[in-house]
């Protein structure tokens, strides 16, 4: 572990996070770890912990983390879709190439389905926006 730990811990849960504010400069030399807020990143909403009044500093480095949070969870949205298609690849390269009958049979009904339903959302999409560029 370093020797100089930051200010502020966020524990990330599904929606957000809890904050903490760490504080080292106590007599016993321990880290102790308060928590000041709860964080959720789909609403923006902070809520301070009990009575406590968050300081300008306090929503200021929240609401940083807020940000990089959100660009981080997109972007790895993204990977994770640039992923499915190496998979989708990866899966046409095995059915045609290793599956055995037996295989095929176990997953090419939910396979069919799964692209039949992503393929109807893609296409709807697509339509959309050349209607939009269009006005």
């Amino acid at each position: 572990m370093s020797g100089h730990l930051p200010d502020y811990y966020f524990r990330v849960r599904e929606n957000g996070a809890f904050v903490f504010r760490v504080d080292t400069e106590n007599r016993q030399r321990r880290i102790e770890m308060d928590q000041i807020a709860t964080v959720n990143i789909r609403n923006g909403e902070i809520k301070p912990q009990g009575d406590r009044e968050l300081s300008e500093r306090d929503l200021e480095v929240i609401q940083d983390w807020m940000a990089e949070r959100t660009a981080l969870l997109a972007e790895r949205d993204i990977d994770d879709i640039h992923r499915a298609v190496d998979y989708l690849n990866l899966t046409t390269q095995w059915a045609q190439a290793k599956a055995t009958d037996a295989q095929l049979e176990a997953v090419t009904d939910d396979l069919l389905l799964a692209m039949h339903d992503l393929r109807s959302v893609l296409v709807r999409k697509k339509a959309d926006r050349l209607l939009q560029d269009r006005s």
